[in-house]
């Protein structure tokens, strides 16, 4: 059975398995998406680049995919795109396949995914909280392994606090990064389409795919000095009240930031937490009425069927902001972000806790305004002052998700990234072959986001063969005498990539621990004696790029 299509039946497996119905708003049909696989197999045979063949994604209610109804979370509202909108199409382009729509907070307002017609979406791990909002099953339906990616879009945080409830990683890029055509505005001066994904490695490469070159001049960076990241990082009585146990995990991962050796200075969050107050306290959700404004006050007048009555409130007081206030807000906004600009100043990028809280779906009703306030405390004013942000877990509380996000400038995505990469739970493998740095298959490595940790040489435990495989490659076998010290390179990279280099390792490749010259012993590639029938032992070489170098 080829990959993709055999990846589409397990995911609609999944779907069965997991009777998660509030995730989606419309599934595609099975036997039109594995006709779609199908194609994308054939065209890999036959030699097409396709760099993202076998990944299957999904998209928030808001964005186009042709073939369903684009809806917003309101069926009423409900029309039938002509194509697919940019951001879908270049996932699409590069050989993923869509599964369907995701269900969201109805007209992407709000950021605890409750407020749809179609039933509160659930969080991933505890099904009595939130998943967070508004891209709420995008973010499910990548946690629980569905899909392998999702778009979402992120106004208040939106591709954010979803990420960091149900424990994936959340890519907020720089506005205009990523086209929001084909996108249902919320506050269209400020939204951002975003990708959700388990590890950052998958979130960044789709991320290099639906980016486009920037629909604006690029600012002038301040050129970064040379040393250490700096991590700029606000006091805690600053943060303000947060759930049981976050304070801790939030100094933890300060801590390890440090232990990496980055610069841990203090900040002033003051601007940034008043100016997350303004997005809903202050004129800007004006702009939210611009958007939807007129059609929900004509469903209202026809009865409101299928409108939020959270959301059509929000929407329809936003209609008699007068228009002086807009212009105080704008300007008190940008003494607000000259201020926190000066505050981050030389920092390459801001830690903060993604959300204060967890809550539950039972507080969440009892209090929806308050309880989203609360929410967007750290996320409200990233694109309000035209950051660039990603959320990456950061450990466990209380056996629920911790997650973390790191904000900087406007076009520092890709400082952001690396500096996240820091934080991620990683393991080592040991490489003697055709994984080496310039061999073959390193590329798998660095897909998966594999950093190159040291060269070293195994102990002299170990005999070494050349297998007459495609690519060629060597076996690695310990004995009990006679061996020698081979070339080996130490990676380190996430456990989930590890588990799907694993599940493609071809026979007679193992993975063992293998020892190394210092004592230590970590995960390696091993070979099965059986295979070595035959195979040319080259063992005196001391490695393999050494025996290439003598053919």
């Amino acid at each position: 059975m080829s990959s993709t299509v055999s990846r589409v039946r397990a995911a609609y497996a999944r779907i069965e398995a997991v009777d998660r119905p509030e995730i989606w708003i419309d599934l595609r049909p099975r036997a039109e998406v594995e006709a779609e696989a199908r194609a994308i197999d054939e065209r890999v045979a036959a030699g097409e680049h396709l760099p993202l063949a076998g990944r299957l994604f999904a998209a928030k209610g808001n964005i186009d995919v042709h073939g369903l109804p684009t809806t917003a979370g309101c069926p009423a509202y409900a029309y039938e795109p002509r194509a697919d909108a940019p951001a879908v199409a270049r996932l699409r382009a590069a050989g993923a396949v869509a599964l369907g729509t995701t269900n969201l907070d109805q007209f992407a307002t709000g950021l605890v995914g409750t407020r749809s017609p179609h039933g509160a979406v659930r969080n991933a791990i505890d099904p009595t909280r939130i998943s967070g909002g508004s891209s709420s099953g995008s973010a499910v339906a990548v946690a629980l392994g569905i899909v392998d990616l999702a778009l979402g879009t992120d106004t208040a945080g939106s591709g954010r606090i979803p990420a960091a409830f149900n424990g994936i990683v959340g890519l907020k890029p720089t506005r205009g990064l990523v086209p929001t055509a084909g996108v249902v505005p919320a506050c269209a001066s400020i939204d951002c389409v975003t990708v959700f994904a388990r590890t950052l490695p998958e979130a960044e490469q789709a991320l290099s795919y639906l980016a486009a070159p920037p629909d604006r001049p690029l600012p002038a960076l301040p050129q970064r000095a040379p040393g250490p990241w700096r991590i700029a990082v606000p006091p805690l009585d600053q943060l303000g009240e947060l759930d049981e146990g976050w304070a801790e995990a939030y100094e933890e991962t300060v801590s390890r930031l440090a232990a990496t050796g980055a610069l841990i200075r203090p900040i002033d969050l003051t601007p940034f937490t008043e100016a997350a107050a303004m997005l809903y306290e202050g004129a800007f959700v004006a702009e939210r009425y611009t958007a939807v404004g007129p059609f929900i006050d004509k469903l209202i007048s026809s009865g409101g069927e299928g409108l939020d009555p959270t959301v059509a409130g929000i929407i329809t007081r936003a209609r008699d902001i007068p228009a002086h206030r807009l212009f105080t807000d704008q300007e008190r906004l940008a003494a607000l972000r000259t201020r926190a600009l000066a505050e981050l100043a030389d920092a390459d990028a801001l830690l903060l806790p993604t959300a204060p809280g967890h809550p539950t779906l039972a507080e969440v009703a009892a209090d929806p305004l308050g309880a989203n306030a609360r929410l967007g405390r750290f996320t409200n004013s990233t694109n309000l002052f035209d950051l660039a942000a990603v959320a990456v877990p950061a450990g466990e509380v209380h056996g629920l998700p911790f997650g973390v996000m790191l904000i900087g400038p406007a076009f520092t995505d890709d400082r952001l990234a690396t500096i996240a990469r820091t934080l991620e739970p990683r393991v080592s493998l040991a490489v003697v072959g055709a994984h080496l740095t310039g061999q073959p298959l390193n590329p798998q490595l660095l897909a998966l986001g594999a950093v190159l940790e040291r060269t070293t040489t195994t102990a002299p435990a170990y005999r070494f063969y050349a297998l007459p495989t495609t690519p060629p490659k060597p076996g690695l076998v310990h004995v009990d005498e006679d061996g020698a010290a081979i070339e080996a390179e130490v990676w380190t990279l996430p456990p989930e990539g590890l588990g799907r280099l694993l599940a493609t390792l071809p026979r007679p490749m193992t993975l063992g621990n293998v020892e190394l010259a210092d004592g230590t012993s970590t995960p390696g590639f091993l070979c099965e004696p059986s295979a070595l029938t035959g195979a040319e032992d080259i063992t005196r070489y001391g490695g393999w790029r050494n025996f290439l170098s003598q053919e």
